[in-house]
């Protein structure tokens, strides 16, 4: 416990004293002032946890001690000691930042379990601050594995709008990550350390989504036995997802528009409206334009969401990416069962990279769980799914052209063919003949426009 340091400011002696001497008992480091002006040189060179200090003191006295302590240390707590005719000073010491007061005389126990009290909320704050970085930090970019760039393009948009409150509309098939998008904007953003809440539109009656979005007062309706806040209130501070908008039924879209427009919302069975302040993101994988037109959703609800859109690429358009993320899930999954990572085949490699993945990365990660359960120490083309084995490995071939009539790219996209051609479709051998790293090797097929024949 000595790691936890104690000043204690107290200018009578004999008092100053004892209270020191009980905290040693204790275990902890303890520094001793006489004076307010002693303590505040003490709080500026040593990292305090915690401050004991009487209200009345010459010169600096507790409350103005108390001020200078959240300007040198903000950390550090203050409990203050004080006489029961001077209770009015204390309550003005809680009001400025103080974490608890004792009144003279008072009881040794009392004392010493107010600062295991004061010691340990300053623990969970700090294990509080520390959980919210790791959280803010792990959810940056680092789950949205990729170096291609269609998906570099995208975290580009994110790092700019992230300091934005505007509203985003993340657009997309399903499984691409449109949540873990919603997520890096979030954390990245100064509402990072509020609520991140989110809700699929799709997955509930719409009752219970009216119900779940804008709450209900006590009554409201049959099993409606107390106030409940929306998750529109929910997320104040913070962000709010509205996963799957594009299923939203029409009744809820008005009310839904209505709230945004207003900055407030209505609970069911209440008249009075209640404000909010969160930071609006939908995702979806419909096209809500064509949705528009087609009367199914409302153009004006629309407008408000799509302010900025982001449309997430399917897995198929970055090729690239694929054997960065397939090693991510074998890497992750591995741990998670504290098994020895499997290598990956260049042949099951080249399979999954030529499938098409409608899926996207949904349909890799459990590609790679069932291959990873199936496999022993490598994964090969028989531990993956049929549909992925059977994603054939031909490239199409171009024309002989003579090679004077060639540019450089041309001859440099007949070559990289010819060489995929030599090796059967393995792309990780012909990089190695090509004499450059197999990420490169798919940027340059991305590039070239260079597919797999269907034929």
């Amino acid at each position: 416990m000595t790691y936890h340091t104690i000043l204690v400011a107290e200018d009578e002696d004999l008092l100053r004293g004892i209270l020191s001497g009980l905290l040693r008992d204790e275990g902890y480091r303890v520094l001793e002032a006489a004076d307010g002006t002693n303590a505040l040189d003490m709080v500026s060179r040593e990292d305090v946890t915690l401050v004991i200090s009487d209200i009345n003191m010459p010169g600096v006295d507790g409350l103005e001690l108390l001020n200078h302590i959240k300007n040198l240390n903000s950390n550090a707590l203050v409990i203050m000691i004080t006489a029961y005719s001077s209770v009015d000073s204390a309550v003005a010491a809680l009001r400025k930042g103080a974490y608890d007061y004792l009144t003279k005389p008072f009881v040794n126990e009392d004392l010493l379990q107010t600062v295991k009290n004061a010691i340990a909320h300053q623990q969970l704050y700090a294990e509080n601050r520390y959980l919210r970085r790791e959280l803010k930090q792990r959810n940056r970019f680092e789950n949205l594995i990729g170096t291609s760039e269609a998906l570099q393009q995208v975290l580009r948009v994110v790092e700019k709008i992230s300091a934005t409150t505007s509203t985003v509309l993340i657009t997309g098939e399903s499984g691409t990550g449109k949540e873990l998008i919603a997520q890096a904007i979030h954390y990245n953003s100064e509402r990072g350390e509020g609520p991140f809440v989110a809700i699929n539109c799709g997955a509930l009656p719409d009752h219970l989504l009216e119900s779940e979005l804008f709450g209900y007062v006590k009554g409201a309706f049959t099993g409606a036995v107390a106030n409940k806040r929306g998750l529109l209130q929910t997320a104040n501070g913070g962000t709010l997802l509205l996963d799957e908008i594009g299923e939203m039924p029409m009744s809820l879209q008005v009310k839904l528009l209505r709230a945004l427009q207003d900055r407030s919302v209505t609970p069911l069975g209440s008249t009075q409206s209640i404000g909010f302040d969160a930071r609006i993101l939908a995702a979806t994988n419909r096209d809500l334009e064509a949705d528009v037109k087609a009367g199914r959703f409302r153009e004006d609800l629309f407008y408000r969401l799509n302010v900025i859109n982001i449309n997430m690429p399917p897995l198929r358009s970055r090729r690239e990416d694929i054997p960065l993320m397939a090693r991510h899930f074998v890497r992750r999954l591995a741990a998670a069962r504290s098994l020895a990572e499997p290598a990956i085949s260049s042949d099951a490699m080249t399979q999954m990279v030529n499938y098409d993945w409608p899926g996207n990365v949904r349909e890799l990660e459990n590609c790679i769980e069932r291959a990873l359960a199936l496999c022993d120490k490598e994964i090969g083309s028989a531990e993956l799914p049929p549909n992925v084995q059977q994603a054939g490995s031909a490239y199409k071939t171009e024309p002989a052209v003579p090679v004077s009539l060639l540019t450089l790219d041309a001859m440099e996209r007949q070559y990289i063919l010819d060489t995929l051609e030599r090796e059967h479709g393995d792309k990780a051998r012909a990089a190695k003949v090509l004499g450059i790293d197999l990420s490169t090797l798919y940027r340059k097929l991305n590039r070239y426009n260079i597919r797999r024949n269907e034929a």
